[in-house]
């Protein structure tokens, strides 16, 4: 452990000694459940009313004191006041949990140090379909001004339906027949990225939202819509190097010296836009009946190109690169890494890629609830769709007529911009020309991703036995959910049409974009597509070797029961409250797609192929919360978990061919029989609560995964089906039947741990003195026994077994606030160690990279006019985010074999709240 983790580990254990004395100096006794508070103090407490930060942060209190399970909790200040760009930003500052950043926001969420996969998200309590690849849902599609609040389960309950193995992440919506009056908010932010402008895009955004709860008169009808719509640039200086750091030899290098095969440094610009509406309409005739229709609706269009300067260190356009490229003035790190010095004999180019991607969600719930007078009945029916299209392309310049060799000055850096200084000037745009020298003209995709999911359910809720006075209810339920994902990704060279060689027009010219920041200098920017349309051909398709694992459609029919036994009793003067459950799930899989079989003659080679199975899970969970002296909580839960795999390792399509030399079969793909990941899970936490004011907690949790799933070769693979129609040439040995498949394979597993300690601690607990001051502040601690290995990422992660994907052994929250007469001030941090992240690569393929841990800062500042303003109802305020500029780095196994250094750099917001 680091000095700066046991400083910020004595900081969080200092804060909890003392708040639990200043508990004991304020200790009453707690009252029996449904009787009058023993304190004036506490029955003061109810009656105050509080708003901003303090609002939020006691709701967030309240859902994690009552709750029977472990949670956490995100609720909204007020409505529309979230005060993240999207709810991934909200949801990375709880305890155990923390964010990946892609294209600088907050999008992907690991829970408790596991991948994202392992986590399952619900809206209003349904499973949500997702526009990646798998199921992982992208929170940045998720306006943080349409979600009242989240609550992540990090314990297992038999009536969540849909829970993931590390938590379950269940986003609300407003219910407006909770709310006594109608309300209405509106809000505007304008903001600024400090990288300025580049190319054809400026630095400035919005933000702008509005939102109704209305009931009728009788309170029988109850109707809340929210839009919200943000136009976000994109702007980001990189620098990258290949992957993977090689020993081979090279002219200059001493043998043995890790080196690159080439860097690139870019500009990319652009934007994001989204827009989101959710509306919900209640009916409630009677007090029996309760009917609810949910809505919700996103669209997302980002469009952006990268202007880049790239140079390979092996590869000039000759087969004598290997001698002509020579290294000299060499510098090297003490690990044997090359750190610097001057390259002759390079070919550099100047490249333009562009993509445009547009994502759709949209979503339907209808519930109806009938209470009748000792029962209650539930019914639920929910449908789903998420669409993503993209169009990527690239197109590759350099200097001519002839071949115009480069000197590189190279200095690698890790903690910063590596830097490539050409010899030559490459800003005049008239001397660059669409050339098929080195890399060829250039290459295009053009994927699409379809997820539809629907779903219906009915749960019983029947009072327990009078003589079972522990039992208070008993839940009975049902539930079934089909979905079907599919993938295409048609892609394809992009070639130059008949003119030949050119330089792009001035017409398509943006101007120049400064890569100053990798030691380039200038290099032009241009119209990427219109230059593809004038002088390219561009003819994606899906029927070659390499693109027929591509595609794909994986289908899943998910039949679940579930029994719950509610509890409440008293263990002497312990009251004791939670649930013990039962599920069965049944799960029926397969997948539909086509395998390339390169043992068919040319124009048969391309077969469908489908496969799948069932298997049937009995997972128990129980837990149980003891509501101790003092405000003091125990809770402990004990549960079977699983995961479904990934949705890209069911797909059954693969690669196909038989080795002519040995007649043994082989191949590669996904993987449409596997089992789920399952474990068994332990928690335990302690909570001190002051009121719903303050808390502090410690949480321990202990997870046995039996199984994990990792790319694996199998020696002994059947492919009786494959061979069946394979013919052998003449003088080629017999086809055998067995042989050798790489495929996604359940292996084994092994253990996982951690350490969660919390505080939410308003100063005015030790003196008034200190009041509108306060902290929210966690530190988790997380560490695993499992090691994989997953030969498809080698080139970035190496070939010996690596840490779970996602698992930062250290993650730090830290939220300090002043709010008071209106003003209110904030600053969050949050921050993790390094971790192995999940990214996705040129053929558009999930890899997996080391990624440097983060330290990102955040600040907001507002003030709120009271109400005998004649400006009541509104608030100003200024937010920076990121303000330290965070760098987002990757490097090849260590850090001085850096991979990628990414800036977004910072945002500056202003804007306005207004609700009447």
């Amino acid at each position: 452990m680091s000095k700066l983790d046991r400083n910020l580990l004595s900081a969080a254990l200092s804060s909890a000694l003392l708040m639990l004395a200043a508990g004991v100096h304020a200790q009453t006794t707690t009252p029996p459940a449904g009787a009058a508070p023993a304190s004036s103090d506490a029955t003061e407490l109810d009656t105050v009313t509080v708003t901003g930060i303090r609002r939020g942060i006691e709701s967030a209190i309240s859902v994690k004191r009552d709750a029977t399970s472990i949670v956490e909790a995100v609720s909204s200040e007020d409505i529309g006041k979230l005060p993240d760009v999207s709810i991934a930003e909200s949801i990375a500052r709880l305890p155990g949990v923390s964010a990946q950043r892609v294209g600088g926001r907050a999008q992907v969420i690991s829970v408790r140090g596991l991948s994202p996969d392992f986590a399952t998200t619900l809206l209003n309590g349904r499973e949500m379909v997702s526009t990646g690849d798998n199921r992982s849902v992208e929170f940045d599609q998720y306006p943080s001004e349409l979600v009242s609040g989240v609550t992540v389960y990090k314990t297992p309950d038999a009536a969540l339906v849909g829970q993931g193995l590390s938590g379950t992440l269940d986003m609300q919506t407003v219910r407006p027949l909770n709310f006594s009056d109608s309300v209405i908010t509106l809000n505007g932010r304008f903001q600024r990225n400090s990288l300025g402008k580049a190319a054809d895009t400026d630095p400035y955004g919005n933000r702008l939202s509005a939102s109704f709860i209305g009931q009728s008169a009788d309170r029988r009808f109850g109707f809340s819509i929210g839009v919200a719509h943000s136009d976000t640039p994109i702007q980001e200086n990189q620098v990258g190097l290949y992957e993977p750091w090689k020993t081979d030899p090279r002219p200059g290098l001493a043998p043995g010296t890790w080196a690159t095969d080439g860097m690139k440094a870019l500009r990319r610009t652009g934007y994001t836009k989204r827009d989101g509406i959710m509306s919900t309409l209640q009916f409630r005739p009677s007090n029996m009946w309760t009917s609810t229709l949910d809505l919700f609706h996103s669209r997302a269009e980002q469009e952006d190109t990268a202007n880049q300067f790239e140079v390979n260190t092996q590869y000039n356009g000759s087969d004598t690169c290997n001698v002509d490229c020579v290294y000299s003035n060499v510098r090297l790190s003490g690990n044997d890494t090359f750190a610097g010095g001057t390259l002759t004999g390079v070919y550099p180019l100047v490249r333009g890629m562009y993509n445009r991607r547009k994502d759709r969600i949209s979503a339907v719930g209808w519930a109806n609830e009938f209470n009748f007078e000792r029962a209650r009945l539930v019914t639920d029916l929910s449908w789903s769709k998420a669409r993503r299209s993209e169009v990527s392309l690239e197109n590759n310049t350099q200097r001519l007529p002839n071949p115009s060799l480069d000197t590189i000055e190279l200095d690698i850096r890790s903690n910063d911009f590596s830097q490539l200084a050409p010899g030559l000037d490459y800003s005049d745009a008239a001397q660059l020309f669409l050339t098929n020298t080195i890399y060829g003209s250039g290459y295009g995709k053009t994927p699409e991703v379809e997820d539809e999911l629907k779903a219906a359910r009915i749960g019983l809720t029947l009072p327990g036995p009078a003589a079972a006075t522990w039992l208070a209810d008993i839940d009975l339920g049902l539930n079934y959910t089909d979905r079907e994902k599919s993938k295409r990704q048609p892609e394809g060279n992009i070639n130059l049409g008949p003119q030949g060689d050119t330089a792009i027009a001035s017409d398509l010219q943006y101007g120049l974009v400064d890569l100053g920041f990798a030691g380039v200098g200038y290099i032009p920017a241009w119209n990427v597509p219109a230059a593809v349309a004038r002088y390219m051909i561009f003819d994606p398709t899906e029927d070659l070797d390499y693109l027929i694992p591509k595609a794909w459609t994986v289908s899943e029919k998910i039949t679940t029961a579930f029994a719950r036994a509610n509890l409440s009793t008293d263990w002497g003067t312990t009251a004791v409250t939670g649930n013990v459950g039962l599920q069965i799930q049944h799960v029926d899989q397969s997948s539909a797609s086509r395998y390339w079989d390169s043992t068919q003659p040319a124009g048969s080679n391309v077969r469908p192929f489908e496969s799948g199975k069932t298997y049937t899970d009995v997972l128990p969970s129980m837990n149980l919360a003891f509501q101790l002296p003092g405000e003091h909580t125990l809770r402990v839960g004990l549960a079977e978990q699983v995961a479904r795999p990934r949705v890209d390792q069911l797909r059954s399509s693969l690669e196909f061919g038989v080795d002519e030399a040995t007649g043994r079969p082989g191949g590669s793909g996904g993987n449409p029989l596997l089992d789920p990941w399952r474990a068994y899970a332990f928690d335990v936490s302690w909570e001190k609560y002051f009121g719903n004011r303050a808390y502090v907690a410690a949480a321990f949790f202990y997870k046995d995964l039996r199984t994990y799933i990792y790319t694996q070769t199998v020696d002994d693979y059947d492919f009786s089906d494959f061979v069946a129609s394979y013919v052998p040439r003449p003088g080629t040995p017999p086809v055998q039947t067995v042989g050798n498949f790489t495929a996604p394979q359940n292996g084994e597993g092994g253990t996982l741990r951690g350490l969660e300690l919390t505080a939410s601690l308003p100063f005015d607990l030790w003196t008034e003195s200190l009041r509108g001051f306060g902290i929210v502040a966690s530190a988790s601690f997380n560490d695993s026994s499992i090691r994989i290995l997953d030969p498809e990422s080698a080139n970035s992660v190496g070939s010996d077994p690596i840490e779970l994907p996602g698992l930062s052994k250290r993650v730090y929250n830290l939220t300090a606030y002043y709010e008071r007469d209106g003003f209110e001030a904030r600053v969050s941090q949050r921050r993790r160690s390094d971790f192995i992240g999940e990214i996705g690569n040129f053929d558009g393929a999930r890899t997996l990279r080391y990624v440097v841990g983060e330290n990102i800062t955040d600040a907001q500042i507002s003030y709120s006019f009271g109400d005998a303003s004649s400006l009541s109802g509104l608030t100003l305020l200024l937010q920076g985010n990121n303000l330290t500029n965070a760098a987002y780095r990757t490097y090849a196994g260590t850090r001085d074999r850096p991979l990628e250094n990414l800036e977004w750099g910072r945002t500056f917001l202003v804007g306005l709240n207004y609700r009447f």
